[in-house]
């Protein structure tokens, strides 16, 4: 096993690796080694993976199935997954010396496809912002401008992917945080249809309404085995009545545009779109912004709150001690939540399904900004900044992947631009409960019209 043959695997995507493995080209243990040699040349850098088990994961290898359709090949997991062995820190200084314990059905599934797990990735504190910067870890910086934010809350796990640390790493997305940090690195973030993926965690009733969880991938293929290796749900017919009719929204939840340079890359898409004999039009959606983006805010304030109670309630010291600015600003914000709000809150969710219903009709997806802004410097979405201006920082920068946590809704950022510099720039597509076949479809088709086989790695 030389030197240059390690260093030439990472390039490799899931399904290489493990067709490599299964050939007999190179030995069961290559792929983790490639990785564990990617990790240590790059993460001191980088700081996206906070933990490294490469005994445990060596010790994996004896009990995989040669003929499990992702046999050893590597995977990270975000701090928030739940793995028997690994750290489960969720990005918070309180958890610092948890370990997990539980098996998940997701994780079972993973296990069952040969996958090896071989560490945890940063994420912010219990992923309730859409930057890595968690006081427990310091910065995750974006691979393509490491003076910049990978995005969160899924940071780590897409910038392992975006590097060639490991094919694929878990995400997990309540707001947006598989396909933010997706877009920002430049690889594809898919977040299902709610409950169509398997579990990955205990029940409760915020995350469930808002959360699903998965793989990052770099190539389509790898990211629609994934897909549908983990969900509960049957096969969906994803042909449709050609052309596919695709809706142009560039409007955020606070009402405002884009920045220039994202709406120019979804205008940009647009053109492709049409190119490959798809309908697309500017459309305004039929819903009331204002009274979602409260909806969002207030939720998202009540599972913050209910975070801190269940903490505070088993630590000792202040809360400061162990709880950042961000998470207490929030669970202060729940305080002044009335039972009023919060119920109009749920009411509001469930009425996105009954203004979009007509809107279906007429329309299969819709294309979307991931972000308002490119990836902001790392520190200005820095949770110890002071609260209101993060707070109006942060909304304004992440007000585009809520709607379809809310709804329900399946959603895919695709790595279709970049900017002079390098920047990566995320396009969002997204239909209605149920569309994920056809949103995985218009991927591997803007997959081929891009090339993205000819991935290039950040240097």
């Amino acid at each position: 096993m030389s030197s240059s043959e390690l260093t030439n695997f990472f390039e490799l995507d899931g399904h290489q690796q493990a067709d490599r493995v299964r050939r007999g080209d190179v030995p069961t243990d290559f792929p983790l080694r490639s990785a564990e040699q990617r990790i240590k040349a790059l993460n001191p850098k980088l700081n996206a993976v906070c933990h490294l088990d490469m005994e445990r994961a060596i010790d994996r290898l004896k009990q995989i199935d040669p003929e499990s359709p992702m046999a050893f090949v590597p995977y990270l997991l975000k701090a928030s997954f739940e793995y028997p062995g690994l750290p489960h820190t969720s990005g918070s200084r309180s958890r610092r010396e948890m370990i997990g314990s539980a098996r998940s059905a997701m994780a079972e599934q993973f296990d069952a496809s040969g996958l090896v797990p071989c560490g945890s990735t940063t994420m912010p504190e219990f992923g309730l912002i859409g930057t890595g910067e968690a006081l427990l870890y310091g910065p995750t910086r974006n691979p393509w401008d490491t003076l910049r934010t990978a995005g969160g809350s899924s940071s780590g796990s897409a910038v392992a992917v975006a590097t060639g640390m490991v094919p694929f790493a878990t995400g997990s997305d309540g707001g947006g945080s598989i396909r933010i940090p997706a877009a920002h690195c430049g690889v594809i973030g898919f977040k299902p249809s709610r409950g169509w993926n398997l579990r990955a965690r205990p029940p409760a009733l915020i995350d469930d309404l808002l959360t699903s969880d998965g793989l990052l991938a770099r190539s389509m293929r790898d990211a629609i085995w994934a897909a549908q290796y983990l969900r509960t749900q049957p096969p969906a017919n994803a042909s449709r009545v050609q052309p596919l009719r695709i809706a142009i929204n560039l409007l955020g939840l606070d009402g405002l545009p884009a920045d220039r340079s994202i709406a120019d890359a979804i205008l940009d898409t647009a053109d492709l779109c049409q190119e490959l004999g798809y309908d697309v039009s500017d459309v305004k959606l039929p819903l009331d912004y204002e009274k979602l983006s409260k909806a969002f805010s207030i939720l998202w304030a009540y599972g913050a709150g209910e975070v801190v109670d269940m903490y505070q309630a088993r630590l000792s010291g202040t809360p400061e001690a162990h709880l950042e600015p961000w998470t207490l600003g929030l669970a202060a914000m729940r305080k002044d939540i009335t039972p009023a709000e919060l119920a109009n809150a749920f009411s509001t969710i469930a009425e996105i399904e009954l203004n979009m219903a007509s809107f279906w009709v007429e329309w299969d997806l819709v294309l979307s900004p991931v972000t308002a802004t490119l990836p902001p410097p790392i520190g200005i979405l820095a949770p110890d900044r002071e609260f209101k201006a993060l707070w109006s920082d942060h909304f304004r920068h992440v007000n585009y992947t809520q709607l379809q946590n809310m709804a329900g809704y399946p959603g895919i950022s695709l790595p279709l631009h970049q900017t002079a510099q390098g920047l990566p720039i995320g396009s969002m597509f997204w239909g209605p409960a149920g569309s994920d076949d056809l949103l995985l479809s218009i991927g591997a088709t803007l997959e081929a019209a891009r090339n993205w086989q000819s991935y290039q790695f950040p240097s």
